[in-house]
């Protein structure tokens, strides 16, 4: 080799570019097994909004850590695989969702997948942090199938208080936020079931698709055999099967006309065997239609599905309102019985008192079912706050509705046996008398509580606004599904607002969503509307967050309606409120505020304080009382 070219190699080796650190640091491949995701997608799903899929996105990616928790002790894959498991997780994706970008449709950054909660990736920098007490707390709630609601709350309770009292540093990105590893943690170590679980899937991840397997796709193509031999042998039979038919069709109306009958000749029964263990009166539909002046439209105080609810005047003068059912049939008395069996077994100073009843039926008038109670005569606490009432109620008079309510409220749960949950307390079903006592109404949907059960699967019945998410979502049923109402209900009667009103975008806003957005703000009193002699503000302060308390969207944050009275009434202290779940269409913005947030400690010393009532009463609700009258609106 010549001098010449030698050396020419050696300048070119010279002059050539150094990798750079990042080269040299190539991308490893992604150590998390999103394999693992494929049990809980199906493909045949329809597309929702690309919010509510990121939020599983986000989900099925905290299953995944856990799996990766699980096996390697770390929370978290290495900053240089974040890149790859991303694309992991996209490849996966695209089989369910055709097009959906991840990152850039949910705005998550590459190197968030990386970086989690307080700096800590390892288990046993976690455990550490909480301590073994808080952990075995955990194990013992969490140590079982999570597949059913009730194992399910107090897992998720007890994973609640842990994040509120350790974890409430700062998170980096809306990935895998201090809110998230509680969760991971627990699927990974405290379950025995681990990650993939379908129970710990829906529970602690809420990821509950319906599987895709080849097993469905065979039923499925079996199901189609077995309907289309089944039209061949009908087209084959079709006459004898047409008079057969027509014979079934025949025997269904006698058995429902039967049964028809059976329950009208039980209801009388019911009422009757109601009526011997109690005071209440049977009214004739003579004495009925006289008292309301044959059902005058002047004395109709109220409406709703059920029918009218007029005011009325009995022979011996008391007055009364009664509760008169329209489109009434045998089937219907179901209902109406139930109503009369659950005022009836009741009896507190904060419930509607129940008077008697009438049944009656005629050529004329046909089916009768009429309820006769107490009339308040100082209307629903929804004529006051928003009907035709000028005058603001006082805030001792607000008190005392707040205080009222929540004692009828109570006894329902702890003091009647068995115990009932009242399903739909809203601000008209919320009666005054003449003296502003609350008075709890409107048992249409109440149920009773059977002994040692800690909630209902039932349908879903009560008003917008007014449901407790748990109920509206998925119809699960419990004595604090009414201490959200009644939630709800505070907040209303505190600030003026309606349970679901039209915030000043035009929109529709949750009365709830609106206080806690200024309570969280440091802006308590601002819930607060202008009213006559206003309370302390310290007192003030502590109705508020009783109030948002109440109202939280999580069960388990709920107190129980003694609780409530015991705060009110005392000087216990208002416990701290754990900050919401993310909502399912949250914006961005929200989603990174919610995961850098623990619980918030938001608390009131001052207890009930009591004033002079009578000084309080507005002037046109003294003297007669006859300004008013009104009760429950539909259910």
């Amino acid at each position: 080799m010549s001098i010449h070219l030698f050396l020419s190699l050696l300048l070119a080796l010279i002059l050539s570019p150094i990798p750079s650190l990042s080269q040299q640091n190539d991308t490893v491949p992604c150590p998390l097994n999103f394999t693992i995701l494929e049990q809980f997608a199906d493909s045949n799903r329809p597309q929702v909004d690309s919010k509510i899929e990121c939020q599983y996105i986000l989900q099925g990616l905290r299953l995944v850590d856990s799996n990766y928790l699980q096996l390697t002790g770390n929370f978290l894959p290495p900053l240089n695989a974040a890149s790859s498991c991303w694309s992991a997780y996209q490849t996966l994706a695209e089989k369910f969702v055709a097009g959906f970008d991840i990152r850039a449709s949910c705005g998550f950054q590459t190197s968030w997948i990386s970086q989690g909660c307080m700096n800590i990736t390892t288990k046993d920098q976690f455990e550490a942090l909480v301590g073994q007490s808080a952990l075995n707390d955990v194990v013992s709630n969490c140590n079982q199938s999570l597949e059913n609601n009730s194992p399910c709350a107090s897992c998720t309770t007890s994973l609640g208080g842990l994040s509120a009292t350790y974890l409430t540093g700062e998170s980096i990105g809306n990935v895998s936020g201090c809110t998230a590893y509680p969760s991971i943690y627990a699927a990974a170590f405290a379950n025995p079931y681990g990650p993939a679980d379908h129970g710990n899937a829906k529970c602690l991840f809420q990821l509950d698709f319906a599987a895709a397997s080849p097993g469905k796709k065979k039923r499925t193509l079996i199901l189609i055999v077995l309907v289309a031999c089944g039209f061949g042998l009908l087209v084959l039979i079709g006459g004898i099967w047409f008079s057969w038919h027509k014979y079934e069709e025949y025997m269904m109306k006698k058995r429902r006309k039967d049964a028809n009958d059976k329950i009208e000749l039980g209801l009388g029964n019911a009422l009757e065997s109601i009526s011997g263990s109690t005071t209440l009166v049977k009214f004739t539909f003579e004495e009925i239609s006289k008292a309301t002046k044959n059902f005058a439209r002047e004395n109709i105080i109220g409406r709703g599905g059920y029918g009218n609810v007029y005011k009325g005047t009995l022979s011996d003068g008391s007055e009364v309102a009664l509760k008169r059912f329209k489109n009434c049939s045998a089937a219907g008395d179901a209902n109406f019985a139930h109503e009369v069996e659950v005022i009836a077994s009741v009896r507190h100073v904060n419930l509607v008192a129940l008077r008697g009843y009438c049944t009656a039926t005629t050529h004329l008038v046909g089916h009768q079912r009429i309820i006769v109670c107490d009339l308040m005569k100082n209307g629903s606490l929804h004529d006051h706050l928003f009907g035709t009432f000028e005058n603001k109620l006082s805030w001792p008079i607000r008190q005392r509705i707040a205080l009222g309510t929540a004692r009828g409220l109570a006894y329902l749960h702890d003091g009647a046996q068995p115990s009932i949950i009242h399903r739909d307390i809203k601000a008209n079903n919320i009666l005054l008398d003449e003296d502003f006592e609350a008075k709890v109404a409107d048992f249409g949907l109440a149920k009773f509580t059977p002994e040692g059960m800690t909630h209902l699967s039932t349908r879903v019945a009560g008003t917008m606004g007014y449901l407790a998410p748990e109920y509206a979502l998925y119809g699960q049923l419990t004595e604090k599904s009414d201490v959200y109402s009644f939630g709800v209900v505070m907040l209303e009667l505190l600030s003026g607002k309606k349970a679901l009103h039209v915030n000043n975008e035009s929109q529709p806003s949750l009365v709830t969503d609106w206080a806690w957005t200024l309570v969280r703000e440091g802006k308590t009193l601002d819930v607060v509307e202008d009213m006559p002699e206003k309370g302390p503000s310290e007192v003030l302060e502590k109705y508020v967050l009783v109030s948002v308390l109440c109202s939280h969207p999580q069960l388990y944050a709920r107190p129980t309606m003694d609780q409530v009275v015991k705060m009110l009434e005392t000087d216990l202290v208002v416990p701290s409120i754990p900050e919401r779940p993310i909502p399912l269409v949250a914006e961005i913005d929200d989603i990174e505020r919610y995961s850098s947030s623990g619980s918030i400690q938001l608390s009131s010393t001052v207890g009930f304080q009591t004033y002079t009532f009578e000084s309080s009463l507005p002037r046109d609700h003294k003297g007669d009382g006859e300004s008013s009258t009104s009760t429950t609106d539909g259910r």
